[in-house]
C-alpha cells in the first residue's frame, strides 16, 4: 500500500503559493492539492497552521506522530528541492551563489513586495502614493534586469528565479501596457515572457475545484434570493422556488453533494450562489435526513439561516 502524499494547502493566485507549486513540480513531488478560499478558511487548515496563510505543506504522519507542517513558501521550496533537484536550482556546493540567491529573495520578499502591495492595493494603505511605490519597485526591477544573463545566476534557472517571477508577474499585471513600455527592462521583460509562456506556469496555474471542508454545510441559492436575505437580515428560502414556510426546513448539502444538487435543480437557474455555512452558531435544529427515493442523507435546517453563519458566498459553478 503506497503512502499518502503530502497535502498542500494553496490559493491559485497567491504568488507565495505559486512559487511553492513551481518548486514541487520541478522536484517531481506529488501532493494532494487543496485549493482554498482565503475568505472562508477551512478549520482543517487553521488546525495545522494557525496563521491561516498559504502555502502550507503537511507531510504524511509517521509512526512517531503527526506529519511535519511547513508553512513558509521558501521552506516548502527548499524541502521539495532537497528531495530531488534535477535542475540544480539550489546550486549545491556553491556557497557564493547560494548567498546571492538569498540576497535576491530577501529583496523580493522585503522591499519589492512592500512597494508592490502599496502600488497594487492602494485602498489598503490610506495616504499611500501608489505611483511613488511603483517607481521604487521599478528601481529594483532595473537592478534585476542588469544581472539577468538570461537567468538571475547565469544560463539556467535557480531557486531565486522561481521565487521572484510570480511577484514580477503580479507587478506587470497591474498595468501591463506601462510595464511593457518601460525603457531599460528589455531583458527582464523577456525573462518574464519566457516564464509566462512556460509549461511549468501553465501546469501550476490550472484551475481546480475549491476544496470544501466536511465540517461546513452548503446551500445553493438564487442570486436574487441571497440579495433579498441580505436586506431582510436572514435567509428563508428552502430550495429553488420554495420558501422555508412552505417546506418546513432549508435544504442543505454536504461537500460531496453540491455538484449533483446543482445539476439536478439549478443548472438552468441562471445566476446561482453557493453559501458556505458554519453550523456552530446555528440556533435552529439541523439534522441529516434521507432524501425521498434515494435515501441519501442531506442536512435539513429547521429554521431561518442567520447571515452570521454564512462564512462564504461565491458564484457556482466558479468562473
Amino acid at each position: 500500500m503506497s503512502a499518502a502524499p503530502p497535502v498542500l494547502w494553496s490559493f491559485r493566485r497567491c504568488p507565495f503559493a505559486i512559487r511553492a507549486r513551481l518548486a514541487l513540480r520541478a522536484a517531481g513531488v506529488a501532493v494532494e492539492l487543496r485549493e482554498v478560499s482565503l475568505r472562508a478558511k477551512p478549520a482543517e487548515l487553521l488546525e495545522v497552521s494557525a496563521k491561516g496563510t498559504v502555502p502550507v505543506l503537511v507531510l504524511p504522519a509517521t509512526a512517531s506522530g503527526a506529519g511535519q507542517v511547513i508553512d513558509q513558501s521558501l521552506a516548502v521550496m527548499r524541502w521539495a528541492l532537497e528531495q530531488h533537484d534535477p535542475g540544480d536550482l539550489l546550486r549545491h556546493g556553491q556557497p557564493a551563489l547560494v548567498e546571492e540567491m538569498a540576497s535576491l529573495i530577501s529583496t523580493n520578499d522585503g522591499p519589492f513586495k512592500f512597494h508592490l502591495d502599496h502600488f497594487k492595493y492602494p485602498e489598503r494603505f490610506p495616504g499611500s502614493e501608489p505611483l511613488r511605490h511603483r517607481q521604487q519597485a521599478l528601481e529594483i526591477l532595473h537592478h534585476w534586469n542588469a544581472r539577468l544573463a538570461p537567468w538571475l545566476l547565469g544560463d539556467h534557472p535557480c531557486l531565486a528565479d522561481l521565487a521572484l517571477l510570480p511577484f514580477v508577474r503580479q507587478f506587470a499585471r497591474v498595468d501591463p501596457e506601462a510595464f511593457q513600455a518601460e525603457p531599460g527592462l528589455e531583458v527582464l521583460q523577456t525573462w518574464l515572457s519566457r516564464f509566462l509562456a512556460s509549461e511549468a506556469l501553465a501546469a501550476v496555474m490550472t484551475r481546480r475545484e475549491r476544496w470544501r471542508s466536511s465540517r461546513f454545510l452548503y446551500h445553493l441559492a438564487l442570486a436574487t434570493d441571497w440579495q433579498d436575505a441580505q436586506l431582510a437580515g436572514e435567509y428563508r428560502r428552502s430550495t429553488r422556488g420554495r420558501s422555508l414556510e412552505e417546506v418546513g426546513f432549508i435544504h442543505a448539502s454536504q461537500a460531496h453533494q453540491i455538484d449533483a444538487t446543482y445539476q439536478r435543480f439549478y443548472a438552468d437557474a441562471g445566476t446561482v450562489r453557493l453559501l458556505t455555512i458554519d453550523p456552530q452558531p446555528l440556533a435552529a435544529i439541523c439534522r441529516l435526513e434521507p432524501a425521498p427515493g434515494s435515501g441519501e442523507l442531506f442536512p435539513h435546517l429547521f429554521g431561518p439561516l442567520p447571515l452570521t453563519a454564512v462564512v462564504g458566498v461565491e458564484p457556482y459553478p466558479a468562473g
